[in-house]
């Protein structure tokens, strides 16, 4: 059994900080879970492109609102507590702000911890660091 506390893990080399939003990755790869889970929160006024080619994820919006348009037909869909969004096919994806937004994060296939989107709006499939459990 793993515990976690999300208070303790925000204080440690598990919070990742990027331009437009901050992530606290609470499991990861090297739990040996298959996924990984993260609450991130997208900074008020943040316009994120985003497009996960190795990875499927779910987000689950806890609080604050926004909007996410999908790249590839210009659909844009509001954002707000208890909206689920389920990027299935890979999806390029605009992701905005308007109000700070916590969310709830599921990665498939893992994350390792310290990634961090390049100029693409992409993960890595591999990171050099591995967090420590």
């Amino acid at each position: 059994m793993i515990i976690r506390r999300l208070h303790d893990a925000e204080k440690s080399e598990r919070r990742v900080v990027s331009e437009g939003w901050e992530s606290t990755r609470l499991l990861l790869k090297n739990d040996n879970m298959g996924f990984s889970f993260h609450i991130t929160t997208i900074y008020a006024g943040s316009n994120l492109t985003m497009h996960y080619r190795n990875h499927l994820e779910s987000v689950y919006c806890l609080a604050g609102s926004g909007e996410v348009e999908s790249a590839v037909d210009g659909k844009v869909y509001p954002i707000e507590a208890g909206t689920l969004y389920i990027l299935d096919q890979h999806d390029k994806h605009i992701l905005r702000a308007n109000i700070e937004m916590k969310m709830a994060c599921v990665f498939n296939p893992p994350l390792h911890g310290k990634e961090v989107h390049d100029s693409n709006g992409v993960y890595p499939i591999t990171a050099e660091a591995v967090l420590e459990q």
